[in-house]
């Protein structure tokens, strides 16, 4: 009995069964180990040799029935960051940060059936009048699509794996993306209730330092987070995860990143966690950051200045009455840290540079003290950048002793 026909039969007793795939996995895989006994029986009745395969055939049907057909080796392959289709013919995974070809090919009602399947748990709808989707997984990857007309041909559909190979900041230091000093610095900042603005390029590990910088807020203290779709992942006591939420057919109960941070506030938040600011949802946060709520956000920027620029831009977005009058010294006094990450060629992710923002501004532009960049040895600027900052001496945290102590490693 070949792969298909096992699949076939496989799904018929799921239905005889009334066994819902996705909702039962285990049951999934006794109809299927029950159905390879049978063929095996089979094959030794009829004279056959017993197939070497039962194993893999047996992944294979639990991958199509179960999981996410041909896709689902990727999704179980830990090195695997990311997994993308620009045609039924040309999958795409990233390894490392380094994209490659896979051999995968797949049909179109194959693709359509996988992203219907996707979909399913997430209660996001995918259609002519919503031609993106953006949904979790329930592993806990980000998926986005979009269809044709908005593409030319072909469903594109990327998988980001939410591959959480660090959740702390010692992990990050073992991984070699900062060192042990500057790791020190950040989770003092973290701690003593700074606000930290985390930016870079796509892919370069935003979020990844995100969730190790949150690991450094006290365990007594009340989180809230705010997302488009679901990605933040925090060993917090004390944390509420809050996520977007499209329109219905009839275009009403949207949900956006702006409504999210204003109940956010409504909330009793001790920190406010924002996974990454996109548009007019810049000002919520400044302003709950402005009110003495600490806070941590990403932002896809080039450069730590970069990000105070483009964080002093989209605030405009909210509306003519906001003006550059108003925001740039907003930013100044919401923003304390800017940590900026990047990708090199080979996928390797590290700490380019690290601004502390002083709280003045000259004309337009935001001033800023650099604490760090890369290749820098020692942190020459650190008692003079973090010296009387009040909410150090607040958190128990004693600025001169910790620049003596990450100068003299």
């Amino acid at each position: 009995m070949t792969i298909t026909l096992i699949e076939d039969e496989v799904r018929e007793q799921l239905r005889a069964k009334a066994i819902d795939p996705g909702a039962d996995p285990e049951a999934v895989r006794g109809v299927i180990a029950d159905v390879v006994a049978a063929t095996e029986v089979a094959r030794a009745r009829a004279g056959l040799p017993a197939s070497s395969r039962s194993t893999s055939e047996a992944k294979a049907v639990f991958d199509a029935v179960a999981g996410y057909g041909p896709l689902q080796e990727y999704l179980d392959d830990p090195s695997v960051e990311e997994i993308w289709l620009n045609e039924p013919a040309r999958v795409f995974v990233a390894r490392s940060g380094v994209s490659e070809l896979t051999p995968t090919i797949l049909t179109h009602d194959q693709i359509r059936v996988l992203v219907e399947r996707m979909l399913r748990t997430s209660g996001r709808r995918l259609d002519l009048s919503s031609p993106f989707v953006d949904a979790s997984l329930p592993d806990g990857s980000r998926l986005h699509v979009a269809i044709p007309d908005v593409t030319r041909e072909y469903w594109a559909i990327n998988i980001r794996k939410f591959v959480a190979a660090s959740h702390s900041m010692d992990e990050l230091v073992n991984r070699g993306s900062l060192s042990p000093g500057l790791a020190a610095i950040l989770a003092a900042c973290v701690k003593a209730g700074l606000n930290v603005l985390v930016s870079g390029q796509t892919q370069a590990g935003k979020t990844t330092m995100l969730n190790c910088l949150a690991s450094a807020i006290p365990q007594t203290e009340r989180v809230i987070t705010c997302e488009e779709v679901f990605e933040v992942q925090l060993a917090a006591r004390d944390w509420v995860a809050l996520q977007c939420r499209q329109p219905n057919l009839e275009g009403s109960g949207e949900v956006t990143l702006r409504m999210l941070v204003k109940e956010a506030l409504r909330m009793r938040p001790s920190r406010l966690v924002v996974g990454e600011v996109r548009q007019a949802e810049s000002l919520d946060l400044l302003l709950a950051l402005n009110s003495g709520l600490p806070g941590l956000a990403t932002l896809h920027a080039n450069s730590a200045r970069e990000a105070l620029t483009k964080l002093c831009t989209l605030p405009l977005l909210a509306g003519p009455n906001i003006s550059p009058s108003f925001v740039v010294p907003t930013v100044a006094s919401a923003i304390d840290v800017v940590v900026h990450l990047g990708l090199d060629r080979h996928g390797r992710r590290s700490v380019r540079e690290v601004v502390r923002v002083t709280g003045r501004v000259e004309g337009d532009t935001v001033e800023t003290i650099p604490l760090f960049t890369e290749g820098q040895v020692g942190f020459p600027r650190l008692l003079p950048a973090l010296d009387g900052e009040v909410r150090f001496a607040r958190a128990g945290i004693d600025v001169a002793a910790l620049a003596a102590e990450v100068n003299a490693a």
